[in-house]
């Protein structure tokens, strides 16, 4: 009740005004003062209806009248910021450069910038993509490729920017809805998240990847384990296009998660298959296989049971054992997945530990160049598909991510920018104030999925449309031409090397022939069992010999 009161409190206070002020009006014999007080509180009074009434701005539906304090705060913020506090690149986890450029290309405005470049390009860790004398010309900018391996007899066409794993729980219904609609409307994919399908998944019928998690949500028997039956009826919508098991995610890699029965409403029950009101654990580790090759043998159930869909798994890099341990089992069982997805450890959740936040899992680009080799070391890189996701926004995060291995770019926060989300940091708390991330009905009334959708293919649209430009100066014609000898960095001491150099590559079929070229695979290789996630011998061990 005392939250309902201060969110109001600016017209309440109006509405008073605009009641008494007329009153000592008329005892002061029409005092002017007064009918002017007045008619400030009744124009005070319109615009209050005003806010709650229109559909544009999520703040000031829940914040009437005062919600408009944020904007003239924000209008003056970077004059205040300038000379009292932070430049625009100092602010985190994203920095307000970046939010403005996906806002900007969101709402289709210009996100041209005059005066030259915010960043010192003689720092450490300065990246840039080396440009050509022979630019391209680029005449489709709606990049795309195709998922699907051998196995898979409905391949799909993807495009090479979608939108990453958020569950409905984590986002508001209002949220997911206006984020389907806009992936249909730009033509890419949405990430249900490991939260199952819900009704607002499916009513703007945008493409679906569909994440399955741990607690097998939307296919899961009453004892929580996975249940053929309840995959099949979902698996086969038409909607769905590609299916992902979710082995561990950036941002709290090897750490389960709970949703309090409290939180557990009847959609929220309905799309987990869970029971209303009851705890929703999401355990650690997958039930239905224990061992790499047991993985496999579960991707290719799964592939067969959906029909022949694409299906791949996702993960943040930990110990490189386990992940050869995977790629050892591929080669001995035959089974490949269509895709995998590589999850840096920057990337974002709704709530996390913040040791695991801040030093759990391997970054994103460390993490894909590993993944990227090893497949090439494998003689399978032509068979598998490589997605990335962690801290992705603009065209040259994607066209550096790409340069590292990756074949598409997902995103979760960029997205989360463009329906109004204003990093207010407040998504494990249910205050979000913009109804991005909350189950509170006041708060996510405030977002209009009718208005935000276009912003979600705008914002689309126009990176797709700022990455072929950047392809285009470099003579290339699509994201797949992008190596790491385009990409340039500033290193210690002042030193300029090429992502080639810092992130070098292997020989194909390498590993195969027993040529383990770099130290990570020379440690850990000989460690990887196809048959367990425990290594065959300590690290220790193979040190000391």
């Amino acid at each position: 009740m005392a939250l309902f009161l201060f969110r109001y409190l600016a017209l309440w206070v109006a509405l008073a005004f605009g009641v008494l002020a007329p009153y000592f009006a008329l005892q002061g014999g029409g005092s002017i003062f007064w009918w002017l007080v007045a008619a400030i509180a009744w124009g005070f009074c319109a615009l209050g209806i005003h806010d709650l009434t229109q559909t544009h701005h999520a703040i000031l539906r829940n914040y009437p009248i005062i919600g408009h304090l944020r904007y003239l705060f924000e209008d003056l913020r970077p004059a205040i910021r300038q000379y009292f506090f932070e430049n625009d690149t100092d602010e985190a986890p994203f920095s307000r450069a970046s939010r403005s450029l996906v806002y900007q290309r969101a709402k289709q405005e210009i996100d041209k910038r005059p005066f030259g470049t915010q960043l010192n390009v003689y720092d450490e860790q300065y990246e840039w993509i080396n440009h050509s004398l022979a630019p391209s010309t680029i005449a489709d900018t709606n990049f795309r490729l195709t998922i699907g391996g051998p196995a898979c007899t409905q391949p799909v066409s993807l495009s090479v920017l979608n939108i990453s794993a958020m569950s409905f729980g984590a986002l508001s219904a209002n949220a997911v809805l206006a984020l389907n609609e806009g992936a249909k409307l730009g033509g890419f994919a949405h990430d249900t998240g490991e939260g199952g399908i819900s009704s607002y998944h499916r009513q703007p019928g945008g493409d679906l990847i569909w994440n399955i998690g741990s607690g097998y949500f939307g296919c899961r028997d009453e004892q929580g384990r996975f249940s053929k039956s309840h995959f099949v009826a979902n698996a086969l919508l038409p909607q769905v296009k590609m299916i992902e098991i979710k082995l561990s995610q950036g941002a709290k890699p090897g750490h389960g998660g709970i949703l309090p029965g409290s939180k557990v409403t009847a959609e929220i029950a309905a799309a987990r298959g869970v029971n209303i009101g009851e705890d929703c654990n999401s355990p650690s580790a997958h039930s239905e296989f224990d061992s790499p090759v047991g993985l496999l043998h579960f991707v290719q159930r799964l592939r067969t049971l959906s029909g022949g869909k694409p299906l791949g798994f996702k993960l943040c890099i930990g110990h490189a054992w386990e992940w050869f341990a995977i790629a050892k089992a591929m080669v001995k069982t035959g089974i490949t997945p269509d895709f995998i997805v590589v999850d840096g450890s920057e990337g974002g959740t709704g709530a996390a530990p913040i040791e695991f936040v801040d030093h759990v899992g391997t970054p994103l680009r460390e993490a894909i160049r590993l993944v990227h080799n090893t497949l090439v070391g494998l003689n399978l890189r032509d068979r598998i598909k490589i997605g990335a996701s962690g801290k992705i926004v603009s065209a040259f995060d994607m066209a550096r991510t790409f340069a590292l291995g990756a074949d598409w770019c997902n995103s979760a926060r960029a997205f989360m920018f463009a329906i109004g989300c204003i990093q207010a940091q407040q998504c494990h708390t249910g205050r979000c104030p913009t109804g991005v991330a909350t189950q509170d009905p006041e708060r996510q009334r405030a977002l209009v999925p009718l208005d935000k959708a276009p912003r979600v293919a705008h914002f689309h649209q126009n990176t797709l449309h700022a990455l072929a430009e950047l392809l285009q100066a470099s003579g290339l014609q699509h994201p797949k031409d992008l190596t790491t000898t385009h990409i340039a960095c500033r290193t210690v001491d002042n030193h300029v090397s090429l992502l080639s150099t810092l992130y070098p590559g292997i020989t194909p079929g390498s590993l195969l022939a027993g040529d383990l070229q770099r130290p990570v695979f020379q440690v850990g290789w000989p460690m990887a069992n196809a048959e367990s996630f425990a290594p065959l011998s300590s690290l220790d061990t193979l040190i000391a010999h």
